[in-house]
């Protein structure tokens, strides 16, 4: 696999975790890179938010003393001078990179002018890129191809011309669901238009998929398709070598879900609403997997978590 560079960093492979809420914990991002990921963030959190040092931010923050490199601290906002005084923070040296959302759909952040919102005003993403670079940092993007209309190529110029190391674009507008198929064709009319690297993102839901996405850009970045299943990057790179997927087996799934819960009291990130969340994501694919959710559903302790995990072993 071609070797990709973000800035000074240099990557394994091409394959990228996307960042998503109430999944991409340094626990989770442990297991993905196990399996393969070979980038990674942190969920998006809000620039204010880490100015305000509140103890909920600092724990979506957290990295992993071991493993979890190289890892990008992904954000939203919409002001300016938050974003500078953001920029001069000496916590930012933790992190590899920092990724400017401007692509997440949701109405809460939407609401707030920020994520997708900033794509109506590709001249401020271009400002806030800017800032960080001029403090010194990596700079990534995430976008969308358009908040409501189509103006992806006019926004991913001003990205590369504010200075990013690197886009990421999710081939859908911020009004398209995941129902919407994503259209690909714009990643490659990106691609033709800007020398800085490009990674794709939606629809990349197994090797055939992720295979077709590097033949269009530099990297392939997956999100659903990860949720439980960290066990996709094994996949994808089987797929690559030898044309055929490696068989994920009911133990593995298992396994690796308390591997999970183990990883997240580790590091201080536990919490039992994601747990579940990710555990009947984790516990599909097996006979009795409908049942072993239910019974995870009822489960209220950490301790009922490892006997639950033991029962169906």
């Amino acid at each position: 696999m071609a070797v990709l560079k973000i800035g000074n960093i240099k990557l394994k492979n091409r394959l990228f975790l996307a960042p998503m809420v109430d999944v991409t914990d340094c626990a989770y991002r442990l297991l993905c890179r196990k399996y393969g990921a070979s980038m990674a963030y942190t969920e998006m959190i809000y620039v204010d938010a880490i100015l305000h040092e509140n103890l909920r931010t600092k724990k979506l923050m957290t990295i992993a003393s071991a493993g979890d490199r190289p890892v990008g601290l992904q954000v939203t906002g919409n002001n300016l001078v938050e974003f500078t005084k953001f920029s001069k923070l000496k916590l930012l040296e933790d992190y590899d990179l920092i990724d400017i959302n401007c692509g997440c759909p949701s109405s809460r952040i939407v609401g707030n002018e920020a994520g997708s919102y900033l794509l109506k005003t590709p001249e401020k993403i271009g400002e806030m890129i800017k800032v960080l670079k001029d403090a010194g940092h990596i700079v990534t993007a995430k976008i969308r191809l358009g908040y409501k209309n189509n103006n992806v190529l006019e926004v991913s110029k001003v990205v590369e011309k504010a200075g990013a190391d690197l886009l990421t674009i999710h081939a859908r507008t911020a009004e398209q669901r995941s129902s919407s198929l994503p259209d690909w064709s714009w990643i490659s009319k990106v691609k033709k238009e800007i020398g800085i690297p490009v990674v794709g993102n939606g629809g990349v839901v197994s090797g055939e998929s992720a295979s077709r996405m590097l033949d269009i850009c530099d990297g392939a970045m997956v999100a659903s398709a990860a949720i439980g299943n960290p066990f996709i990057f094994r996949s994808i790179l089987s797929y690559m070598k030898a044309g055929k997927e490696k068989e994920v087996t009911k133990n593995e799934r298992v396994e690796c879900f308390s591997e999970y819960v183990k990883l997240s009291e580790k590091y201080g990130v536990f919490d039992m609403s994601r747990v579940k969340y990710l555990g009947s994501n984790f516990l599909k694919g097996f006979d009795g997997a409908s049942k072993a959710r239910s019974a995870l559903m009822v489960v209220k302790t950490k301790d009922e978590i490892g006997e639950f995990v033991k029962r169906i072993l």
